[in-house]
């Protein structure tokens, strides 16, 4: 993956991204991701693209989106370069690449699965072939006590010896615990990050996972953005739609990044499967999510039967599900 950008991409990325370079930056006035969906389903309808925007010949097709978006606010954004120049430097010195939903290099599983709701930018870092792997996603709350870590980092540690990618978005507790279980066996790990990418690039340890081609963290959001609690909830979808499955380890009940992702698969998306932690006092959001129609994680004991109940014939009937079911660690502490 290199950083030499189509011209949708520039184009994506004036338009969506903060291009963050320096401390206490101007914020811009970027499209919000609705703003922009209406305004790349007009350019389609025109058989037109998002590159056509920096064309000589653009202000024609600007003045066409204005009863969607000021030309005036377009133009400020696309006039940007030089910015996103420093940006794109800024990114290939930490080694993290950016992909648009336009480049054939964007994760199959999230236009696959997200559909118009994928993510037009994804910034990342390792090997992006990582993310069309599928395997098993786990989640679960920040605070839990040791013998739950154990739990987790066992359940992680049978992903990787199975060879199924573990996905998670690594904030401390539950995600971390299953990425750290993965990789100690061997396993290749997607962490799906909310905020500060960068920081978690430069990491040390994580550079070496990142070198060995172990592990690969994505996200959606600036790599210098900072914690924002509307980006870890939003960044749930990805975790599940890069996955054939995911497990809740554990829910505080009606609130909470972990219990809004998985009440979203269930009620909405039915992306993939969603399994909750059968054994121990498994607290009201476990149960909740039970009665919303998770499925009851079979604790399969090796590499083998975990593989296994990953397989689609083998799952039981989810009975939340309304139609037919489909076949990320936040590495720098929040």
């Amino acid at each position: 993956m290199n950083n030499i950008l189509s011209s949708n991409t520039q184009a994506i990325l004036l338009l969506t991204a903060p291009l963050i370079v320096s401390k206490g930056q101007e914020p811009a006035d970027v499209l919000t991701m609705g703003q922009y969906k209406q305004l790349a389903g007009f350019l389609r309808r025109q058989d037109r693209q998002a590159g056509d925007l920096l064309t000589l010949q653009a202000q024609e097709l600007l003045d066409e989106c204005e009863h969607l978006i000021a030309p005036e606010r377009l133009r400020r954004l696309l006039d940007r370069g030089f910015l996103l120049s420093q940006a794109v430097e800024r990114w290939t010195a930490r080694s993290i690449w950016v992909v648009s939903s336009s480049d054939d290099e964007y994760p199959r599983r999230l236009k696959q699965q997200l559909k118009d709701d994928a993510p037009p930018i994804l910034y990342g870092c390792g090997d992006a072939g990582i993310l069309d792997t599928g395997g098993l996603a786990v989640v679960g709350s920040r605070h839990v006590d040791d013998a739950l870590l154990a739990y987790t980092e066992h359940i992680g540690w049978l992903a990787g010896a199975a060879g199924c990618t573990l996905v998670s978005g690594g904030a401390r507790g539950v995600d971390q615990a299953a990425m750290r279980g993965a990789i100690e066996a061997g396993g290749k790990v997607v962490g799906v990050l909310a905020d500060s990418m960068e920081r978690a690039v430069l990491n040390r340890e994580h550079r070496a996972l990142l070198m060995r081609r172990q592990l690969v963290v994505v996200s959606p959001y600036d790599p210098a953005a900072g914690f924002n609690v509307g980006h870890a909830m939003q960044r749930n979808k990805l975790i599940y739609a890069l996955a054939d499955a995911g497990l809740v380890v554990s829910s505080d009940f009606e609130k909470g990044g972990t219990w809004a992702g998985a009440v979203e698969q269930l009620d909405k998306l039915h992306l993939v499967p969603v399994y909750v932690r059968a054994t121990g006092d498994v607290g009201d959001g476990i149960e909740s999510l039970r009665r919303k129609g998770a499925l009851p994680w079979p604790n399969p004991e090796t590499p083998e039967a975990l593989a296994e109940a990953l397989v689609p014939e083998a799952r039981p009937e989810n009975p939340g599900s309304r139609k037919p079911v489909k076949m990320l660690w936040d590495l720098a502490d929040q």
